[in-house]
């Protein structure tokens, strides 16, 4: 660098664009006209082909996914009887039981003689594995009932769908 003095203007203005008036004005974006073109109608027709499509795939999802939440709500009623029918009958087995065990204790209650309780006793037992095998049976053949019941309208429901779809 050089040792040269360099004079500074502190009284000079900054140079403004001729076209501005004022500090404060404002540029205007200059507008460009886009040029005018036609669709071909190939193109017209694929987009109104494609528009006219997805409304109507639309309206299949829409038919499509009511069915599905009529079929859930078929499901759940169906699981719901179900499952209180089986509570129900295990509340009715458990009566039976203990009904049959306090029967027991006043038959034991009774006896006179040893061998005439071990009697009972073995008596007893026969008849409550014979009635508990019987109650399992008929839970078992219960619950087939409600599992089968709970699955018929998904089975219906998605045979129907599957036949509108094709």
């Amino acid at each position: 660098m050089s040792d040269a003095a360099v004079r500074v203007d502190s009284t000079a203005r900054p140079k403004t664009p001729k076209n501005v008036t004022s500090p404060n004005a404002t540029f205007e974006i200059p507008r460009f006209e886009m040029p005018k073109f036609e669709v071909p109608a190939a193109m017209r027709d694929l987009a109104e082909k494609g528009g006219a499509q997805a409304k109507e795939n639309y309206e299949k999802m829409k038919v499509t996914t009511d069915e599905m939440t009529g079929m859930v709500e078929a499901t759940y009623a169906t699981t719901a009887k179900g499952a209180t029918a089986y509570g129900l009958k295990i509340i009715e087995m458990t009566r039976v039981n203990a009904n049959a065990a306090f029967d027991f204790i006043g038959k034991l209650v009774a006896v006179r003689s040893p061998s005439e309780a071990i009697e009972l006793s073995t008596a007893h037992a026969r008849h409550q594995f014979d009635a508990v095998s019987a109650q399992n049976n008929e839970l078992w053949a219960l619950a087939q009932k409600v599992a089968t019941d709970a699955v018929e309208p998904v089975k219906t429901g998605m045979a129907r769908v599957l036949q509108s779809n094709s």
